[in-house]
């Protein structure tokens, strides 16, 4: 490895490709703008993952690429090649562990290529960085800030941030007054997770708590979600009447943000919009199960609910036994959580 401090000119980043990997790297974002003032910053993201960084002011510009189909596509798409190659850039950082995102930087001829060793890619970079010992106890922010070393950088206490314009808040206040939940407390909820059913407390649970809320006059619930759990949240919804409002598959991500912001209270699973509601700092109630709050729990300090049977985290998709982990949190306990974090 090259032992030499870098000072980059021109970097570029390559983010994660999950929603909430994704608000999890952006602390690296602030603190290379911090250590570096006039460093350029090229964010290079997958699909929708720049839409979240589009007014971060730590950034000079996004690259945002589709996924290729296809090993021998990923590896010589030129689509991606040619922008990093014209981008000139002095310095690549991978928050990625792929062979294919190193390799874009090496074809590319990014000059300085700091990745963790993984695989078969340890050829591919300059400063191959060992995984840290205690990856397995450590939070994936704090995993992800090791990889700032060579810059001289240490770990720092950065959190989690994203960033919404006055026009983006706004625009979610006027949308919620057109929903009729002016004078509620709102309560956003994400009843689904993108890694599969065993990281979703059951949605007759979702459901039976959202009964729950509607018996007070004085909520509103802003049930989320994409395209795919959209089934999920209208099983969920139906027939709750007009204060529970199904918003899944209906927003941008943008909006999703701006939206999350304006929630007085949010009860999610392990997901992308709980890491968005954990970087926007609102009062978050997360449910865990398979996976573990140690690595990739709300990173502000939010309210975690984890009966941690002997089983989890097994970070499966689905459960092959009895679903005890996220069977053993009630209604009771969850309701009673989210209302202590109203002011």
């Amino acid at each position: 490895m090259t032992q030499e401090k870098l000072s980059p000119k021109n970097l570029i980043i390559r983010m994660p490709n999950w929603i909430g990997d994704a608000v999890m790297a952006t602390p690296l974002l602030k603190d290379l703008k911090s250590a570096f003032p006039n460093v350029k910053i090229t964010a290079m993201c997958q699909g929708i993952i720049g839409d979240l960084l589009v007014k971060d002011p730590h950034i000079d510009e996004i690259f945002q690429f589709s996924r290729p189909s296809g090993w021998i596509h990923r590896v010589h798409n030129r689509h991606i090649l040619n922008p990093i190659h014209h981008g000139e850039f002095d310095t690549g950082l991978l928050t990625t562990n792929s062979f294919s995102s190193a390799w874009w930087f090496f074809r590319g001829g990014v000059k300085r290529r700091i990745g963790f060793r993984s695989g078969i890619r340890a050829p591919l970079l300059t400063d191959p960085l060992p995984f840290p010992e205690d990856r397995s106890t450590s939070h994936q922010v704090g995993v992800y800030k090791k990889l700032l070393q060579p810059f001289g950088i240490e770990p720092s206490k950065t959190l989690p941030y994203l960033t919404l314009t006055d026009d983006e808040l706004a625009a979610a206040k006027e949308e919620l007054q057109r929903l009729g939940t002016e004078g509620q407390t709102i309560v956003g909820v994400n009843p689904g997770a993108a890694y599969g059913s065993a990281k979703c407390w059951p949605p007759e649970r979702f459901r039976d708590l959202a009964k729950k809320f509607l018996e007070e006059k004085n909520y509103s619930l802003l049930f989320f979600g994409d395209q795919k759990t959209a089934p999920l949240v209208e099983e969920v919804t139906a027939g709750l009447g007009n204060r529970a409002i199904n918003l899944a598959g209906r927003t941008t991500l943008r909006e999703l943000m701006a939206l999350i912001a304006s929630c007085d209270l949010f009860l999610t699973n392990d997901s992308g919009p709980m890491h968005i509601a954990s970087a926007l700092q609102r009062p978050l109630v997360a449910l865990f199960g398979s996976t573990s709050e140690v690595k990739t729990g709300p990173y502000y300090g939010e309210t975690v609910i984890h009966k941690h049977p002997s089983c989890s985290p097994c970070f499966k998709r689905t459960c092959p036994i009895d679903f005890r982990c996220m069977k053993q949190i009630s209604v009771d306990e969850v309701y009673r959580e989210l209302v202590s974090l109203l002011p």
